[in-house]
């Protein structure tokens, strides 16, 4: 019996490609001071597939903090001010999440149907933890959930289990009862480190069913609309 689930939010609550492919160009661009060979560049060596435009699930542009992209895209041109990019690619993302993202589905309506089957929930997400508070926040989704946690919380980064544990602990639900809800194989490795009974795979992001399958997922469905049909 599942008693609680700790989601995944890019890819998972909002359509990867819908919400951030756009914003993440327009940030690679401001690293490489405006030049697109170079903005191209980047993105080529952290993550974009140049035929099909995807996005490798495990790579810093779908898996990695922002921090972390940062830290990649400033290593890859030789760009010494990381700190200063970073504040202003994460002033970027920040804004982008209190005025411009859509969910995948009503996500209060979502909560809410869930939390009336006695379920509590959770957040938690490579992004800052300032950023899903904001996310949540615009969704008018902030009072269903027991958890909210990123990368920068403390409780350590996917694909390690310290984000599914602080969750365990947070809501008082033993591990075995507990899901973990991605759309990446770091999704499943973190709910699988965490010893979660359950690992579900979604398909709004950037992986296939069968990099999540192999990933640990118990199971895979299109999106989290349909989340009922494997508690």
């Amino acid at each position: 019996m599942i008693a609680a689930i700790l989601f995944d939010k890019d890819g998972t609550l909002y359509d990867f490609y819908h919400t951030w492919a756009g914003l993440t160009e327009q940030a690679a661009l401001f690293v490489a001071g405006g030049d697109a060979e170079r903005a191209k560049f980047l993105m080529e060596n952290s993550g974009k597939d140049p035929a099909t435009g995807k996005y490798g699930p495990s790579s810093p542009i779908a898996a990695g903090s922002n921090r972390e992209i940062v830290e990649v895209w400033c290593g890859l041109i030789q760009r010494a001010d990381v700190d200063d990019v970073y504040q202003h690619v994460s002033n970027m993302f920040l804004e982008h999440q209190t005025n411009g993202i859509e969910p995948v589905t009503n996500l209060d309506l979502f909560f809410g149907r869930l939390k009336a089957r006695g379920l509590r929930l959770g957040v938690a997400t490579m992004d800052s933890e300032k950023a899903a508070r904001a996310a949540m926040r615009r969704a008018n989704a902030t009072h269903h959930l027991d958890f909210i946690c990123g990368y920068d919380t403390g409780h350590g980064v996917k694909p390690l289990g310290g984000m599914v544990e602080a969750f365990a602990r947070q809501v008082g639900v033993a591990l075995p009862h507990l899901a973990v809800v991605g759309d990446s194989p770091h999704d499943m490795h973190m709910a699988r480190a965490g010893k979660a009974g359950r690992a579900i795979g979604v398909l709004t992001g950037v992986s296939p069913k069968e990099a999540l399958l192999e990933a640990g997922a118990h199971a895979v469905i299109d999106s989290i609309a349909e989340i009922e049909s494997v508690l």
